[in-house]
């Protein structure tokens, strides 16, 4: 029986239960395997940099313009790219030898600190590496074993095989109360008593699976681009997270008023509408005036370029 093949049958489902560590990666040739994880990595990185291309884009750094920051620019994301072109080869690598969550976490660290030296410090992509990290080793695992790379299985071998795993890192505060190392978002996240990054990995990042690859999807059948599909997932995005950049930048009142601008230009019909490159760039007005940056959101609209171009890998 082929790997293929096996992968049909109902007892070799991520869904029923994990591999034996013995036959992690079975069946494919060391060639083969390296192939695909560059594969997959180079798809990380064209998926971060059409994040970054893309304008107009709310309060972010673009190729156009800077958005809402003083600190970074798009040169300074370009750095941060170069210096991630091996990360996500290697958490692929390891999603494909069935790694623990620690060994995961431990590649995405050591990618942080590569990308603060490259950025002299700014934090461009900690988020990306975090979630795009993730479902780079889900598409490790699966094509290790033969199983497609369907957004469905590539979110049940997450909540599988490493869900438990992401809860614990979910619940985790820092020692005695000291907050010294938690980033931004963390920060927020508990002063708000609000959803981060964390939470969202733990539950098998549902607005990234149930809210912007949908939405990107719905617009693509309808034959309006790649641009305004992702201008859509964007703003779907931006009107349903709890972005905690955003808290951290302005509070809830910041917070709240981020969805309702996503909501409006989404109820006016987003990219349907014949101005909706003028509705986005005067919404961007408002994010830079007020100095809003959805960080959170661009780093799940990144995840849903790479989601979207695994489905098309063999």
């Amino acid at each position: 029986m082929t790997a293929v093949a096996a992968a049909q049958q109902p007892q070799a489902s991520p869904l029923l239960r994990r591999q034996n560590p013995a036959q992690q990666g079975q069946g494919l040739g060391k060639r083969q395997q390296r192939a695909f994880c560059l594969q997959v990595a180079r798809l990380a990185l064209r998926s971060l940099y059409r994040e970054l291309q893309l304008y107009p884009k709310p309060g972010l750094v673009s190729l156009v313009d800077n958005g809402s920051h003083s600190d970074m620019d798009a040169a300074t994301f370009m750095r941060s790219l170069f210096s991630l072109r091996h990360f996500f080869r290697e958490v692929t690598q390891a999603g494909m030898a069935g790694k623990e969550f620690a060994v995961l976490r431990q590649l995405g660290i050591a990618a942080e600190q590569r990308m603060l030296r490259a950025t002299a410090g700014v934090n461009t992509h900690r988020g990306a590496i975090f979630c795009l990290g993730m479902l780079c080793a889900a598409a490790g695992y699966c094509h290790g074993r033969g199983m497609s790379l369907s957004p469905a299985t590539l979110r049940a071998t997450l909540l599988i095989q490493w869900g438990d795993a992401l809860t614990r890192h979910m619940q985790e505060r820092a020692p005695d109360g000291n907050a010294a190392g938690l980033s931004h978002g963390r920060l927020a996240a508990q002063k708000y008593a609000v959803s981060g990054a964390s939470e969202e990995a733990a539950l098998g990042f549902p607005s990234l699976f149930e809210i912007a690859l949908p939405r990107f999807l719905l617009t693509l059948s309808a034959a309006r681009g790649y641009d305004a599909a992702a201008i859509d997932a964007l703003f779907a995005l931006m009107a349903n997270l709890n972005d905690t950049n955003l808290y951290h930048r302005g509070g809830p009142a910041a917070a709240a008023k981020v969805k309702v601008l996503a909501r409006g230009f989404l109820e006016m019909g987003g990219s349907a509408i014949n101005d909706w490159r003028e509705q986005a760039i005067s919404c961007h007005k408002v994010f830079i005036q007020d100095k809003l940056s959805p960080g959170g959101a661009a780093d799940l609209l990144a995840a849903t370029y790479l989601l979207h171009g695994l489905s098309y890998l063999r």
